[in-house]
């Protein structure tokens, strides 16, 4: 279900507060997962990082990054940068953080749908191509409630299906607009991927690279910081959490 994104959302005070994350179990990392290096598919430039990127720091860049828009939509009407210069910049970004992380360039890949239109069809084609049984699809959650969010993971969960691939789906907005306890989550499936301190450290590095994303790109109000503070600090927990089937 597509939400609107608006206002301040859930502090993350709120979050940090509720005791069930303590309960979840953990996700295991076992030589299954490292023997098929995950895809970690972002729909836009960054959401790999806010999702899982500490766990991508924990796997020593074992993972495939397939990155579907290029993220040129963030801000529609910047006074400061043509949407062709804001994908430039955030491919670029995209390579800076996911280094960090101990990615390779040459383990992202851009996919390069247009932003806010995903061709679901198109792309379980292109899934279909590089799952197989077992690997690890991580991506956005199908109700995460952005209409990209939601269209990446319904295709990766389509391909999925179709080749014995299994779904690792992880939230990004739903901090946003859900709360503790929020009876659309399915917290039932949840599954706490505890960050080593190392791990922590490099994801909130990389989170830092995407510039154009949390910082101003002019005084307008068009340019203003797509992650501010306080949507950043629900990115700094000691653990991720993402969703099995």
């Amino acid at each position: 279900m597509v939400r609107p994104i608006v206002d301040a959302g859930t502090d993350e005070s709120s979050w940090r507060a509720w005791p069930a994350p303590a309960d979840w179990p953990v996700l295991a990392l076992d030589d299954r997962v490292r023997a098929a290096p995950p895809l970690v598919l972002a729909p836009h430039p960054d959401d790999e990082v806010l999702g899982v990127g500490g766990l991508v720091a924990m796997l020593a860049g074992g993972v495939e990054i397939a990155v579907v828009t290029d993220g040129e939509a963030s801000h529609p009407e910047s006074t400061v940068h043509s949407r062709a210069a804001l994908a430039a910049i955030r491919r670029a970004e995209t390579v800076t953080a996911c280094a960090l992380l101990g990615v390779a360039p040459t383990a992202i890949d851009h996919l390069g749908h247009p932003d806010g239109r995903v061709d679901e069809g198109a792309l379980v084609e292109a899934l279909t191509g590089r799952l197989r049984p077992g690997r690890w699809c991580v991506t956005t959650w199908r109700g995460d409630g952005h209409p990209d969010h939601e269209a990446v993971g319904r295709a990766a969960a389509t391909a999925c299906r179709l080749t014995g691939a299994t779904l690792v789906e992880f939230p990004v907005w739903t901090w946003h607009w859900a709360r503790p306890d929020h009876p659309d989550v399915p917290w039932h499936r949840a599954r706490r991927v505890d960050l080593t301190g190392a791990a922590r450290s490099a994801k909130l590095t990389a989170i830092d690279a995407f510039r154009s994303q949390v910082l101003p790109l002019g005084p307008a109000p068009a340019d203003a910081a797509i992650l501010p503070p306080n949507v950043l600090a629900r990115f700094a927990r000691p653990y991720e959490t993402v969703f099995l089937p």
